[in-house]
């Protein structure tokens, strides 16, 4: 396993190979928080499938209901993650303190988790699914449709632009924000330690305590996305990653966003004819993707 150090100076001299290539990410917004100067746009405005973003929505609508947050919950079988063939470490029938349910919701996205808090929410899904609405409405979110609580129906759709307003209400709920945050953890599972680990695989890397929420999410209609709240330069800004088909390509990208927010590079490149020149810079860009890819998983997060 590298040290830290070594992945600091990897991750550093790969993002210096990459600094002529575009975003892979199809849909991107960037967002000064303070002054609400969009920094970066690409497609913002199109509704698209959100994944597993939607746990933020989830955990938001269970805290506002103020639930005793120490109360077993059962998880349930989730219908909708078992016709998906959704993958969980959590056994249908356990029970778990719901502060821990929603910790593995949101921090290793959990489908059985967040469908879980749906269920036991005060007057159960219904009720819950009337929330979400409410709380889009709420929060002005004129483009997003909410269906069901995990992500994994496509039909759970929004805009960049809903998501960054989604993501700065989000942070000012503190369990939200100290558990994106956080880099991994053991839960005991039917009288077994079981590790989780933050699906963000720069959570908990050298030089990337400046996160201040975190979500990603994954599905076939959605590809690769991310969504997160980093101070950068004495700025607090939003970003919102959608529809990255390749597997790292949404972290890549959040390290050139950022290099940008702290003006090391210039936006500019990531649009340029140059950034798209020929099959020698797509091909110089993808080793460089892989070899980022690599480096993160080595360090032992999933």
């Amino acid at each position: 396993m590298p040290t830290k150090k070594i992945l600091v100076a990897v991750l550093m001299g790969y993002m210096a190979s990459a600094s002529a290539a575009p975003l892979l990410s199809k849909h991107v917004l960037v967002v000064e928080e303070d002054s609400g100067q969009v920094l970066y746009q690409r497609n913002a405005d199109v509704t698209v499938p959100i994944a597993s973003l939607t746990k933020l929505m989830t955990a938001m609508v269970v805290l506002d209901a103020n639930p005793d947050m120490e109360e077993p919950i059962a998880i349930e079988n989730p219908e909708l993650a078992s016709r998906m063939r959704s993958h969980s470490k959590l056994p249908l029938g356990m029970t778990l303190p719901r502060r821990t349910v929603m910790q593995l919701a949101l921090m290793s996205s959990d489908n059985r988790a967040a469908e879980s808090l749906a269920r036991a929410y005060p007057g159960g899904m219904d009720a819950f699914l009337a929330a979400v609405e409410a709380k889009e409405q709420a929060l002005g979110m004129t483009h997003t449709h909410i269906e069901e609580p995990t992500g994994l129906s496509s039909n759970n759709r929004s805009t960049p632009a809903d998501l960054v307003k989604m993501a700065q209400a989000a942070a000012q709920y503190p369990d939200i924000a100290r558990i994106t945050t956080d880099s991994g953890d053991v839960v005991d599972v039917n009288s077994r330690p079981v590790e989780f680990h933050n699906t963000n695989r720069l959570v908990g890397k050298p030089g990337w305590d400046n996160i201040l929420l975190s979500k990603t999410g994954t599905t076939n209609a959605a590809g690769r996305c991310l969504l997160m709240r980093l101070q950068e330069a004495g700025r607090t800004v939003t970003l919102v990653l959608l529809n990255a088909k390749a597997g790292a390509a949404r972290f890549l990208d959040a390290m050139k966003i950022r290099s940008f927010v702290s003006g090391e590079t210039s936006m500019a490149m990531l649009d340029s004819p140059a950034a798209h020149r020929g099959r020698s810079t797509n091909v110089r860009y993808m080793r460089v993707h892989k070899r980022v890819h690599m480096t993160i998983a080595s360090s032992g997060t999933t």
